[in-house]
């Protein structure tokens, strides 16, 4: 893992950002993976801000969702579709047609929808960035505590507290989703390169089990340290419960001397 922390979350994004244009600069068709909540939102905007500003093409790209809520209408408000459209997809020139998210509605069976995933990563030629999250509990995508870390692309029941995560998204009245299909564990390791932002103290507790905990199903996240190309933005607060940051700050500061030479993809 390389554990980049930084000062706030807007450098977080700004870092992600980085990744994502050196990598659509590099590959004639890049494959992203992308995930949705908070964390990724003021990403996504500095995306759309580099298009506008005639900075930046995605014509040429292909993405790949984390997850999708079980069941749900892609018209449907909370749906990931339309948080994708609204956060980025319909601010860009992406191909729309091209964009993919997990679905799996009541008629159809998980298991082969998830295996249609699966097959879909392959023939695009499989993910070149993972984007991820982390969940207070230590998920990444909807991948729970307890988890195969040998996962693949299936039908979760969701945690009771990433239910009450979530539930600020959701009006009183309106139905929350229990379930959703999501990426399994080992679909996020066969990305080449995996990038997660984490921001905020909540996240530090998870934080620390990813990255300093043993490598377990109770914190999904700590599968990443078995990935030959993981990196970890941090902002101060998520970074707050991790000892020996002064190692961490100094190796990232003798890592940029070698990016200097031959760039981020090392």
């Amino acid at each position: 893992m390389q554990i980049i922390i930084l000062d706030n979350p807007d450098q977080v994004a700004t870092h992600a950002e980085q990744w994502i244009v050196e990598i659509i600069k590099q590959k004639p068709n890049p494959v992203f993976g992308l995930a949705t909540g908070s964390t990724p939102i003021q990403l996504y905007k500095r995306l759309v801000q580099r298009h506008q500003a005639a900075e930046l093409s995605f014509a040429n790209v292909t993405t790949f969702n984390l997850d999708e809520y079980h069941n749900i209408a892609a018209d449907n408000a909370q749906s990931y579709r339309m948080f994708m459209k609204d956060n980025l997809f319909d601010h860009i020139d992406i191909d729309q047609n091209k964009t993919f998210l997990p679905i799996c509605h009541q008629d159809q069976n998980p298991r082969v929808q998830g295996l249609a995933y699966e097959n879909k990563i392959r023939n695009a030629g499989g993910i070149d960035l993972q984007i991820l999250g982390i969940g207070a509990n230590g998920h990444i995508g909807f991948n729970e505590p307890t988890s195969s870390l040998s996962s693949r692309t299936r039908i979760k029941t969701l945690t009771k507290q990433t239910l009450q995560d979530n539930s600020r998204l959701f009006d009183k009245k309106e139905y929350q989703p229990t379930m959703a299909m999501t990426m399994g564990i080992a679909t996020i390791l066969d990305a080449r390169y995996v990038l997660l932002m984490a921001t905020g103290k909540n996240k530090a507790a998870a934080v620390k089990q990813m990255i300093m905990g043993p490598v377990t199903a109770m914190c999904p996240a700590s599968a990443l340290q078995m990935h030959e190309n993981a990196i970890i933005f941090l902002d101060k607060d998520a970074a707050s419960e991790l000892s020996d940051q002064e190692y961490f700050s100094w190796a990232n500061q003798e890592h940029q001397k070698i990016n200097q030479t031959y760039g981020l993809f090392i």
